[in-house]
């Protein structure tokens, strides 16, 4: 990963504030109160609010992020909200976690470089159980025109590294859907998801 990408997101970071804010995402609230709790799983999961929200519902919580200061923050949510999460730091392919690991895998806005994006996703596949869900939120390629207008609502602003409804299905083929749709929503998430945005939503269970 380029030392820029790591610097930007340390920074961020590295606030008293919450970047995102301390409460869950919606979407994957949504889902995540459908599910009964197992393993689950955080990709590039920052400060932790996700996390500790499913380690509050008694999932075991796990979590990785390139930047340390994100572990840090995540770490003190979590002990301010009294559970445990598995928190690690460095890219996918340099971690411990092991082939059919998890029950879920929660994919909340995390955005890979456009080049490495499909290949991340397919070596998340395999940590996940048969049977096993995928919970998916991040811009969509329209994003482009809301954040061009309204820089608070956060988001890439490479269309590379935003995602349509066809790249998921290329990526998640051997899925059951459950969900897939691109939706125009209201943000407000802390600091950097303020306004309307495009996203992208899916949920599917693994088939195979």
């Amino acid at each position: 990963m380029e030392k820029s990408w790591l610097d930007k997101w340390n920074e961020r970071y590295s606030k008293e504030e919450f970047a995102f804010g301390e409460e869950p995402n919606e979407y994957l609230k949504e889902q995540l109160e459908k599910l009964p709790a197992g393993k689950i799983l955080f990709p590039a999961e920052g400060e932790g609010r996700n996390a500790v929200f499913a380690a509050n519902l008694g999932w075991d919580s796990y979590a990785f992020d390139i930047s340390s200061e994100g572990k840090n923050k995540a770490l003190r949510l979590a002990e301010a909200n009294q559970v445990k999460i598995d928190y690690q730091v460095g890219e996918l392919q340099t971690l411990n976690y092991t082939p059919e690991q998890f029950d879920a895998i929660a994919l909340i806005y995390a955005h890979f470089p456009a080049d490495i994006k499909s290949s991340l996703h397919k070596m998340l596949d395999k940590l996940l159980r048969k049977g096993g869900v995928v919970i998916f939120e991040a811009f969509s390629k329209k994003h482009l025109e809301y954040v061009t207008k309204n820089e608070k609502v956060g988001g890439p602003k490479d269309i590379g590294s935003l995602f349509s409804i066809e790249e998921i299905k290329s990526d998640f083929a051997n899925y059951d859907v459950i969900t897939l749709e691109e939706k125009v929503i209201e943000l407000n998430e802390g600091l950097f998801h303020n306004g309307t945005g495009s996203v992208i939503r899916f949920a599917g269970r693994k088939l195979r």
